[in-house]
């Protein structure tokens, strides 16, 4: 509280003074491969994102490494005008059926057309670098492109307008099966966070290299996984703290069943959150 008043930009000057001195930061960024069969046969939802894919059965593969090595010449033009999308994606990288990514591909987009305008993509920051595309979007405010010149609009048309590249199209999937709406309110959502098996305890992996096999015979009264393996004691306070001060001024059902909650992932874990939430209570009478 004390520095975000002091002052809140603390994080944004870090990162600017450490590219300036050229302390780089950079992530290393990986990738997670599952076949089509394999996700058939999960025992949970791959594409819920409150899941885990296991790194002992879908080991890490690195693709490279992301580096900051300069700050904006001009913070309006590079970074307030920024626009990321997620539909913005190149070939061979498709979108899954993850429901928050489907979301978004949209209303990214429709953010950046509501802040920016409907031609955001011809921004500088924003626009492609290597080529000119050639579609049929067109027109709307501040087009500064030449608007694809005399090129015809509409499609099919006879005056070689584009034509979709077979050799980037999206993938074929094949289905079969009764399709009705699904329900996520009733899902396993504290299999992954319990340990199973004392064997399982004594192995000392972390969370992400648990395999399929340590999930089976479940036992939610276990330590949980996460809370138990990945994070230290100083960690495991902070996350205790940092949820029964989000609940403090909630109302009573409400705190129940937050504790309910986090009791079945680790009962310590619901516990300390318990006790924490009545010692605010006791501090408010007094």
């Amino acid at each position: 509280m004390k520095l975000a008043g002091e002052n809140p930009d603390y994080a944004t000057e870090d990162l600017y003074e450490s590219i300036a001195n050229g302390k780089y930061p950079s992530w290393t960024m990986y990738i997670q491969v599952m076949t089509f069969d394999q996700a058939e046969k999960l025992d949970v939802n791959p594409f819920d994102v409150t899941k885990v894919w296991s790194h002992a059965d879908f080991p890490l593969i690195p693709v490279g490494k992301l580096v900051l090595d300069r700050n904006p010449r001009n913070y309006f033009a590079e970074v307030e005008q920024l626009a990321f999308c997620v539909a913005h994606m190149p070939p061979g990288i498709e979108a899954s059926p993850d429901k928050m990514l489907q979301g978004r591909l949209f209303s990214y987009s429709d953010a950046h057309r509501h802040r920016l305008g409907p031609n955001s993509h011809l921004i500088p920051v924003n626009s492609a670098q290597c080529c000119r595309p050639r579609n049929y979007q067109r027109d709307g405010f501040m087009c500064t492109d030449g608007n694809q010149d005399g090129a015809p609009n509409y499609f099919p048309n006879s005056f070689h307008g584009p034509v979709d590249n077979p050799a980037v199209a999206l993938s074929k999937h094949s289905f079969s099966g009764d399709v009705q709406r699904y329900r996520s309110d009733d899902e396993d959502n504290f299999t992954q966070a319990c340990l199973v098996r004392s064997r399982v305890a004594r192995r000392g992996r972390g969370y992400g290299q648990l395999g399929a096999g340590d999930y089976r015979d479940q036992d939610p009264s276990r330590a949980g996984i996460f809370y138990r393996k990945v994070l230290t004691d100083d960690q495991r306070t902070r996350l205790v703290e940092n949820i029964a001060g989000h609940v403090r001024r909630a109302a009573p059902f409400i705190q129940e069943r937050v504790v309910k909650n986090f009791s079945q992932a680790d009962a310590e874990y619901g516990s300390r959150i318990a006790q924490l939430l009545k010692q605010y209570k006791e501090q408010e009478k007094n």
